[in-house]
């Protein structure tokens, strides 16, 4: 299986200029697929290999997990901590990439497990930026422990 990315975002919006920034930067090139899951069921069930993903090979993991904060239902931080909690998924890389960068939300969310805490920068420049250095970062430059030795 190619590299894969679970963006979990709920503003098509978002969606649109992630997409936009990571072709931009080559990365969309990279992945064999980018999973776009709208709310908490969704992001769980692709994870677990359930509901409309059920089937899916749960050996096989994303590189990482994009995760909007607010989301409809399930917010970002109750879905990293069921992430967190399932052995299959503990381990996945999972970014919080959100527009709040409330002192308590960072805090809550590295104490939730997170990997890494960035702020969606304002203007499409810096985003672009951002997509750049977080999808070359997790793709290439860290070492996933899900990764075949």
């Amino acid at each position: 299986m190619g590299k894969t990315i679970l963006m979990v975002e709920d503003d098509e919006d978002q969606v649109a200029l992630t997409v936009r920034a990571f072709k931009k930067h080559g990365i969309m090139g990279e992945l064999e697929e980018l999973v776009i899951a709208h709310n908490g069921g969704e992001a769980l069930d692709y994870m677990m290999g359930e509901g409309a993903h059920a089937g899916r090979d749960t050996n096989e993991m994303p590189e990482f997990v994009l995760l909007d904060m607010n989301l409809p239902g399930m917010n970002g931080l109750e879905i990293l901590e069921r992430l967190r909690s399932d052995e299959r998924t503990s381990l996945v890389p999972s970014i919080i990439f959100s527009s709040s960068h409330e002192h308590h939300d960072i805090v809550e969310g590295y104490r939730r497990g997170a990997n890494s805490y960035v702020t969606k920068p304002d203007n499409y420049e810096k985003f672009s930026e951002a997509m750049r250095h977080l999808g070359w970062y997790w793709l290439d430059w860290n070492e996933n422990p899900s990764d075949d030795e």
